[in-house]
């Protein structure tokens, strides 16, 4: 058996662990980000549903997209520094916690306005969870395995997409959107049986204060992540978001002609992340560009290539590759910016992604309901472009690739 391997986090020793035990934490809170990415995007594939139980728009339905990441936006930087000296494994459980309540809130609501509450606990838990879990691989695993543990950890990203929103638009479109969250909701405690089972005793090592936030965002390299993961998630939240409709109204697609190709869009953000988690270490310039340069592809094409079934999945393949690359291509240039505070680095990173996520669903939503779909992607392709000539603009001194 292997031995029990000791480690450092900022400079004090911490108890002697296995990986034996470790990697069951680490799946762990894998499944606890698998869980909350599934939940937070969810009524993507159920929008137009949920809609027309409330009898409100589309654009209106686009809250529940918008409330989660205005929630945690705020809750990344807040929660982590008021909790910054409880016991991180008492937090992440206290997470899972609030967001089981969340999915069964939210199933059993009778009003739209209830739904959108149990959207703000699902804000509060992404801003916590996230901060708190994206950087524990090197306090769960030995110092070697530290690499792999973290790839795991963000695999929940697409796993969500890939797994867990096309399940959902199934058990939707079988057995009504309520069924969904109330799905959700078990498999949630489940998780959280696991986070008591599996992971250790985590005492806070260093607390991380506003100003170590702030400190870093004089950084020039933190204020380009800012930019660009302002940029590209905008485009991408602001179009991905109203992909039902589009595919309702101008593909003409059934709805589980929809299922299948949100199942095959996340598929490719699978193979996107491995991808880009691959080469974005060495190469975070290019990987974060070319994600951006495909997104502004696809989305400009859509609304012309769009209109034919075949067109559609294509470019929705193309877009899961390019989308996957994305959240680890952001969190790997805020790690970067500030290696000696990797925590208030997944704040950084947690913040600035939800925040735009917030704004591009709130955004995307105004727009379809004063356009069309087609409109929506093609603003949502500009954008994207901006992205591109920014990360073209951007000056060789900030030190990446």
């Amino acid at each position: 058996m292997q031995a029990t391997t000791a480690a450092s986090v900022n400079g004090e020793l911490l108890p002697p662990r296995s990986p034996l035990t470790g990697w069951p934490a680490v799946v762990s809170v894998m499944l606890g980000i698998f869980v909350i990415v599934t939940t937070e995007i969810l009524p993507i594939g159920l929008l137009t549903s949920i809609g027309s139980s409330f009898t409100v728009s589309d654009g209106m339905a686009g809250l529940m997209m918008t409330m989660p990441g205005f929630l945690a936006a705020i809750a990344a930087p807040l929660v982590t520094v008021i909790t910054a000296r409880f016991d991180r494994r008492l937090m992440l459980c206290f997470f899972m916690l609030l967001l089981a309540l969340a999915n069964f809130l939210a199933a059993a609501a009778p009003d739209y306005w209830l739904v959108l509450t149990s959207r703000i606990m699902v804000g509060i838990t992404i801003g916590g969870f996230w901060s708190i879990g994206a950087g524990l691989a090197e306090r769960l695993v030995p110092p070697v395995s530290v690499d792999r543990a973290t790839a795991v950890i963000f695999s929940a990203v697409p796993l969500g997409s890939v797994l867990g929103v096309p399940a959902g638009t199934l058990i939707g479109d079988l057995t009504g959107w309520r069924t969904a969250f109330t799905v959700m909701g078990v498999l949630t405690v489940g998780v959280l049986v696991m986070l008591l089972l599996f992971v250790p005793p985590l005492p806070p090592v260093q607390a991380t204060r506003l100003g170590v936030l702030n400190g870093m965002l004089r950084g020039t390299n933190t204020r380009f992540a800012l930019l660009l993961t302002f940029l590209v998630v905008l485009a991408h939240f602001g179009t991905y978001t109203y992909m039902t409709p589009f595919l309702e109204q101008v593909t003409h697609a059934s709805g589980g002609l929809i299922t299948t190709f949100l199942l095959l869009y996340g598929a490719a953000g699978i193979l996107g992340n491995f991808l880009g988690g691959a080469w974005v270490a060495r190469y975070p310039r290019t990987v974060f560009g070319l994600a951006a340069a495909l997104i502004a592809a696809v989305t400009l094409l859509l609304p012309a290539l769009g209109r034919w079934e075949a067109g559609a999945v294509m470019l929705l393949i193309v877009w899961g590759i390019a989308y996957g690359a994305v959240p680890v291509a952001s969190q790997t240039w805020f790690s970067k910016a500030a290696p000696h505070a990797p925590e208030a680095a997944s704040v950084l990173f947690t913040a600035s992604f939800q925040a735009t996520i917030s704004i591009g669903a709130l955004v995307g939503g105004v727009l379809l309901d004063r356009t069309s779909p087609s409109v929506v992607m093609l603003l949502g392709g500009c954008t994207a472009a901006l992205m591109v000539l920014a990360v073209g603009g951007m000056p060789r001194r900030a030190g990446l690739r």
